[in-house]
């Protein structure tokens, strides 16, 4: 039976959509797990997925329950990581904080990357003033800083996880929309568009049929790539004081809360940022083990 299915799965003339997306699928999986450091990437994105699910269960103290004579005592049995200056358990910050790292991480990717890839799509499908005028936009964005237009952006709308998470996706997507176009402009004029636009398919029907479609794969990847600087200007957003605001266990403010007692009470500041450090290489590990298998250049079939 089990060979019966992946002489399905990997079959060289699927006989249905169907079959060729789970076979699809099931060779870039393959290569993945051929990739150590896509394995190792892959492994710290669940396990930042599942701490946040079952942060309830993992925590063994109250985040935001304050202890004054539990003050800036070190990393032991009772308490893993030590706690902070107000004797809030640092462990159990850290496994709430995952939740919030990743409603940002999500909520970027969900706000900047379909906006980009529309954009970038409809420029370069159309072409002329149209893209002119699309690309002169994307092009003033990507000549100011990323962290610096969201610390303006952030200023402007006023401190809080709502509003980073919209000035984070602002100064994201001009990336991706430089992609998509990059893409769509390799094959606008490909015999298959002609042959749809020769059906009497529409504009709108091509671009949302056909043309986002074939630049999804590059940007899958460019996604889980910008993970890791998304998480850094959230921290660092968190950090000056326009992020998370307090109470909220956000790694990036208990850096900056923790920063005062850096010498002797290492742990305070050393613990979320070691979390912020490996989430991040998770997602650049998974980031170019993607770009690897998803690469149409490459020399594996996929």
């Amino acid at each position: 039976m089990t060979t019966t299915v992946l002489a399905w799965l990997i079959d060289d003339s699927p006989s249905s959509r169907l079959q060729a997306r789970l076979g699809r699928a099931w060779r870039i999986t393959g290569a993945l797990t051929r990739n150590p450091l896509a394995v190792v990437g892959a492994a710290i994105i669940l396990v930042l997925i599942l701490t946040a699910i079952f942060a309830p269960f993992i925590a063994t103290h109250d985040p935001l329950k304050q202890d004054l004579t539990q003050r800036l005592v070190a990393p032991g049995a009772a308490n893993w990581m030590g706690t902070d200056e107000l004797g809030r358990d640092i462990w159990s910050r850290v496994v709430f904080g995952a939740r919030i790292t990743l409603v940002i991480v999500a909520m970027v990717a969900v706000l900047a990357a379909p906006a980009g890839l529309i954009i970038g799509a409809v420029a370069g499908y159309f072409g002329g003033w149209t893209d002119r005028i699309l690309m002169g936009i994307t092009d003033v964005f990507l000549s100011m800083p990323k962290l610096i237009l969201a610390l303006a952006l952030v200023a402007a709308l006023g401190p809080g996880i709502e509003n980073a998470i919209i000035a984070i996706a602002i100064t994201s997507w001009p990336g991706y929309a430089r992609i998509a176009r990059a893409e769509t402009l390799t094959f606008k004029n490909s015999e298959f568009i002609a042959a749809i636009r020769l059906q009497g398919a529409s504009a709108l029907r091509v671009i949302l049929g056909h043309v986002l479609p074939l630049c999804t794969s590059s940007m899958i990847v460019r996604v889980t790539l910008d993970m890791a600087g998304i998480i850094l200007t959230a921290a660092g957003l968190g950090f000056i004081g326009l992020g998370a605001q307090p109470p909220l266990p956000e790694w990036g403010a208990m850096i900056a809360r923790g920063r005062s007692f850096i010498l002797d009470q290492w742990w305070v500041a050393t613990m979320p940022g070691f979390a912020i450090i490996i989430v991040s290489l998770g997602f650049c590990f998974l980031g170019d083990g993607l770009r690897d298998v998803l690469d149409p250049k490459s020399g594996e079939q996929h």
